[in-house]
């Protein structure tokens, strides 16, 4: 099983509702990507100024599941669409479990 976690850090110019529109987006992903096994986004809470704005955490059988989703359409939509226009930094890990 390989886990991919990704943190994310907005501009200070991404409103709640970009925000909100980025997260639904990526929460689709799962039902046109047959290649993630697991997958949840979640916003941070808020409880230290230093943190990420958003977390993805993605299961896949293998290094080749996390390729295939990496160039799926859908998913490079989401980026393109909902997250490069507000994404100040991006951080990701990738590691067998």
């Amino acid at each position: 099983m390989l886990r991919h976690v990704v943190l994310l850090r907005f501009t200070p110019q991404a409103t709640p509702a970009a925000v909100a529109a980025a997260v639904d987006a990526l929460r689709t992903l799962p039902d046109s990507i047959d290649a993630i096994v697991g997958y949840e986004v979640g916003v941070d809470a808020g409880l230290a100024e230093d943190n990420a704005s958003l977390v993805v955490l993605a299961e896949f059988a293998d290094a080749e599941g996390w390729r295939r989703y990496q160039e799926h359409p859908d998913h490079q939509r989401v980026l393109a669409e909902h997250l490069r226009p507000i994404l100040a930094q991006r951080l990701a890990v990738q590691f067998e479990t």
